[in-house]
């Protein structure tokens, strides 16, 4: 019976987070408000099915390991060093601003030190998942501020482990003084790391190697999971969560040579028990609690919105980066995420937490995620609005010293982005001797741009002023290559206001694109995956015997024809 009573609540979690996530992504919002809203439906405070919250809570336990497992598996220290100037000091000083901005509300509304400094730790951290999928969505990822945002978001993940640490030296009637208390935990914390670090680096690899050799992927599997749930065991015998103790694992993991397939086969376990904390987490929402502090919720709700993406932009234009970079930094902060339940998870169980407090930070959470594609799309007005403030966009959109080659004066092209896509342009260009220059945001790679020869502004594709120091002007082609769809919008516009007559090729992520860029300006549109899929039909037709040429003239009319039936598909759409 107790079987049955086990596997029942876990459908019963699954199958309602199944139907919330597909629900929330067809309206194109985050799946953890699905999930979420999914725990609400079944939860005790709300009528029909209720689930057992005591058992989905222990199996959600098994959620917050693998999450933070997760993160340690995927801990890029690479990613935070390329922006490290910008995002160390500022997301160090957006979390103690956020902090202190949170603590103040609760101290406002009466709640003790201890429980007002908690919920300020809680509403300081946003999300990493819903952060990378707004990126991803809008095709920002690989941008200079889409690495801005994600380093960011790195050393708030490294501020969450941090805040596990020190939380239990907060628990009320703790031995002690404060200070000696997070001293005393800090030392914990650091023993416990170095000793898993100095074992796990001698140990792990070889024993993941050694199971590796033996051909069994269910061995292979349970090593892993039985590593990470060891050393997450091995943090609670230190007196610290075992959220740390999964993120040392991961690390650990990470440093092996069977990290990437550790990680293939973990991530279906981590989907499916962070999942299932998810719904647990909406279980616990208690609407009525949430009533009741009314107020509380309607002040950490505006500081999350907006005070927090006021602080973080505000932090982020005081460095010289673009200000799109500082709007994109705010808006990926205006939303709390898995590590604010984990805190608050914590508090709550240490004592830390009222349950009033705690369903307030749940519910904030719900309302953030839900409302924070509104942050991203209002980036684009808020930078129009912006440009026209004179002195004050002066004042944010400090680029500081542009590393600038000699750039042709005419008879040049012009590359606007020199990622993968744009650096095969430039190669073909150098070979055949044309004279080009580029316009890269990422300043590291302008300076190597340079010093190899080839004129390089760093700088915004969008700007009117870094377009002009391109010599757009006398430009004879202008190639569009950013991965950024507003920014690849403004700098066709852009560029057809400094020159007129110039042929604009364009890069588009979707044939749906394609129309609304033509109608910019852009003299020819290409599509990557319709490229990439006749160059295979192309490959695989020379390889069945067919005449090169020949399938050179039919690969060409395929193209023509998939290109203008995907503007006519669109425009059909438009009119109706």
């Amino acid at each position: 019976m107790e079987e049955f009573h086990l596997l029942s609540n876990v459908a019963a979690g699954l199958a309602a987070a199944f139907v919330g996530g597909l629900l929330a992504r067809s309206v194109r919002l985050s799946p953890v408000v699905g999930y979420l809203a999914a725990g609400i439906v079944i939860s005790p405070f709300t009528p029909g099915y209720e689930a057992d919250t005591e058992t989905l809570r222990a199996l959600a336990e098994l959620g917050v390991i693998f999450l933070m497992f997760g993160v340690g598996l995927h801990f890029n220290v690479r990613d935070l060093l390329s922006v490290k100037k910008i995002a160390v000091p500022g997301a160090i000083a957006q979390i103690v601003l956020a902090t202190a901005l949170g603590a103040v509300i609760g101290l406002w509304f009466g709640l003790p030190g201890r429980e007002a400094l908690v919920l300020g730790l809680a509403v300081s951290i946003a999300s990493t998942v819903v952060l990378v999928r707004s990126l991803e969505e809008r095709g920002l990822v690989e941008s200079i501020h889409g690495r801005v945002a994600i380093g960011w978001l790195i050393v708030q993940d490294i501020a969450t482990v941090l805040f596990l640490v020190l939380l239990p030296a907060l628990e009320p009637g703790s031995d002690g003084s404060l200070v000696q208390d997070v001293v005393l935990a800090l030392a914990k914390a650091a023993a416990f790391i170095g000793i898993m670090l100095v074992a796990g680096t001698w140990l792990v690899p070889r024993l993941l190697a050694w199971v590796a050799k033996t051909g069994s992927r269910e061995l292979f599997i349970l090593s892993v999971v039985a590593g990470a749930l060891g050393i997450a065991t091995g943090a609670a015998a230190f007196g610290l969560s075992v959220a740390l103790g999964a993120f040392v694992a991961g690390v650990v993991v990470s440093e092996t040579e069977t990290s990437h397939q550790a990680a293939a086969d973990v991530i279906p376990l981590r989907e499916a028990f962070a999942v299932l904390f998810f719904v647990s987490v909406g279980m616990l929402l208690d609407p009525g609690v949430v009533l009741d502090n009314l107020g509380l919720f309607a002040a950490v709700l505006m500081a999350v919105l907006f005070a927090n993406a006021v602080i973080a932009f505000g932090v982020a234009a005081l460095f010289p980066y673009p200000a799109r970079t500082a709007l994109t930094v705010g808006a990926g902060l205006a939303q709390l995420g898995e590590f604010s339940f984990i805190i608050a998870d914590e508090s709550l169980g240490l004592g830390l937490m009222r349950d009033g407090t705690y369903n307030v930070v749940l519910a904030v959470a719900v309302v953030a995620i839900t409302l924070n594609p509104l942050a991203f799309w209002s980036i684009a007005p808020l930078e129009r609005g912006l440009r026209h403030a004179g002195r004050l966009w002066r004042l944010i959109d400090r680029q500081g010293p542009l590393p600038t080659g000699v750039m042709p004066a005419s008879g040049h092209a012009v590359i606007l982005g020199y990622g993968r896509v744009g650096e095969l342009t430039g190669h073909a260009l150098g070979q055949l001797q044309i004279p080009f220059g580029v316009v890269e945001a990422d300043i590291g790679l302008a300076r190597r741009l340079n010093v190899a020869g080839i004129p390089a502004v760093w700088g915004d594709a969008a700007s009117p002023e870094v377009l002009r120091m391109a010599a757009i002007h006398g430009a004879r082609l202008v190639v569009i290559a950013v991965p950024d769809e507003s920014t690849t919008m403004l700098a066709i516009a852009n560029v057809r206001r400094l020159n007129a007559d110039v042929p604009v090729i364009v890069r588009a992520r979707a044939a749906s694109e394609m129309p609304i860029l033509a109608l910019l300006g852009a003299s020819e549109v290409v599509v990557p995956e319709y490229e990439g899929g006749l160059e295979l039909m192309r490959r695989a037709l020379v390889t069945l015997g067919f005449d090169a040429d020949e399938v050179v003239h039919f690969s060409n009319a395929v193209r023509d024809i998939h290109y203008s039936d995907a503007v006519h598909a669109h425009s059909q759409g438009t009119r109706q």
